[in-house]
């Protein structure tokens, strides 16, 4: 027997803790004393470090930024990164979002995929090792954090005060080995004349998704509002009520993770190519302007001059993620992918060059660096055997837009399944997030087999 077939008896151990976990909406919120993600984060958290405690595992929680449980002896460490908080839920679920609902070999439920199914699986492996008595050469930690979703600072803080690995791994992407990570810049625009038609436009709950809804609230005539219902059906999915001065439209979208934009429908940027065909300049105002002209359709970021590609990680993308005009508040949030080998300054250098002369300003709030290890890291290699072992060929190196865990252990990791070629996404971050259970189990396997291999390697 493989090694890493050992876990499969935990079948229903694993899918247990996976429906336990989903039961806790770990949406990030404000942070309360002691939880700097909000209660339910820190819910998740400690739920999952309690059952860890509960298959006699040691233990830690680092300030409810993040947690662990470890096994083995020996000197470093090798980790597995997973993250129990996930995005919120959105509209459009066949079923209860926080309820794991088994339907046709399918686990639904906010978090099965991102990530909840892959933290419990990592904890049953290590739960593994300790009952096989496993002999190690360095420590094996299962790290769970807290804040992921929102691209904040949970795991470096918990390397403050535990330290960087040997080596590791997060499984939070797909096979084979993700050596390539795009930088990911998030910028806020704001400022800039409001319109005189648009009283009110939302859409959006976090940048790192394609909003699947947007709503605005219009004053226009009875000629513009006859204009909207006439362009409609040809520029996007709208309802469209009357009111006292104008119009409600409400833009129905496709949700889609920002790591690839392309495969949703932005229900804003939908809205704003209706709008844009009916009124003017001034009636739109300068944000909504530049956001139609310099965004629109697109998501290369050909209209802010940001346009490019490399050969080891592909092209840049754009995302516009939020969009909040209402009274006194002006502004979009956007989410850039971009390659390893650009620069995240020149982007943003280029971004407000092209919003300077609508009168926006432009700030960026986050620029996560990309991640490049070659591949010929042992450690890659490693990795590279243990999923041969398990799925009878070698996993191929490929990069990603996605932003994982593995740019915090600092050219020591990389991002490492669950997901296999040919499974699509499983709706990350859109509505009816799913696993194949059958095929998580494969995972599994593949998961227990390389943390033996990080625990025993020389």
């Amino acid at each position: 027997m493989q090694f890493g077939q050992k876990i499969l008896k935990y079948r229903p151990q694993i899918l247990e803790g996976i429906r336990m976990l989903v039961r806790i909406p770990s949406v990030v919120a404000p942070a309360k004393p002691g939880m700097p993600f909000g209660e339910e984060s820190a819910k998740a958290l400690s739920a999952i470090l309690e059952l860890a405690q509960s298959l006699g595992l040691e233990t830690k929680n680092v300030g409810n930024y993040a947690g662990h449980a470890v096994y083995g002896e020996g000197d470093g460490f090798a980790d597995v990164l997973c993250h129990v908080d996930v995005v919120p839920a959105g509209e459009g679920w066949q079923t209860d979002p926080f309820e794991a609902v088994e339907k046709d070999g399918l686990l639904y439920g906010r978090g099965t995929a991102d990530d909840k199914g892959a933290a419990v699986v990592a904890l049953y492996a290590l739960k593994v090792l300790q009952e096989e008595g496993v002999k190690t050469r360095r420590r094996v930690r299962v790290i769970f954090g807290g804040g992921e979703e929102v691209a904040s600072d949970d795991i470096e803080k918990y390397y403050e005060s535990e330290g960087l690995p040997v080596f590791g791994f997060t499984p939070d992407a797909d096979y084979g080995i993700c050596n390539r990570e795009k930088g990911i810049l998030r910028l806020d625009i704001s400022g800039g004349m409001p319109g005189t038609a648009v009283k009110r436009f939302q859409a959006g709950t976090v940048v790192n998704a394609v909003p699947q809804k947007a709503e605005a609230s219009l004053r226009c005539s009875a000629e513009q509002a006859a204009a909207l219902r006439a362009l409609a059906p040809a520029c996007g999915t709208f309802e469209i009520a009357d009111t006292p001065d104008g119009v409600y439209i409400v833009s129905l979208g496709v949700a889609a993770h920002a790591m690839m934009p392309e495969a949703g429908k932005n229900a804003a940027a939908h809205l704003l190519y209706l709008l844009q065909k009916v009124f003017t300049k001034t009636e739109l105002g300068a944000l909504n302007l530049f956001t139609a002209e310099r965004i629109g359709l697109e998501t290369t970021g050909a209209g802010l001059g940001i346009r490019q590609s490399d050969e080891p990680s592909g092209p840049l993308t754009v995302n516009l993620g939020i969009v909040r005009i209402d009274g006194n508040e002006q502004r979009i949030g956007i989410d850039i992918r971009y390659p390893v080998t650009a620069s995240g300054n020149d982007i943003c250098a280029a971004v407000r060059h092209a919003a300077l002369p609508y009168g926006l300003s432009c700030r960026c709030v986050t620029d996560d660096q990309p991640l490049y290890l070659p591949e010929d890291r042992p450690f890659i290699g490693l990795l590279k055997d243990a999923y041969a072992d398990v799925m009878g060929e070698p996993a191929e190196t490929f990069s990603c837009g996605g932003g994982t865990y593995a740019r915090s252990m600092q050219g020591r990791g990389v991002a490492f399944g669950p997901f296999f070629p040919g499974e699509g996404d499983r709706r990350l971050h859109n509505t009816n997030e799913n696993i194949d259970i059958d095929r998580f189990l494969q995972h599994a396997e593949i998961c227990l087999e390389a943390m033996y291999r990080m625990a025993t390697a020389e």
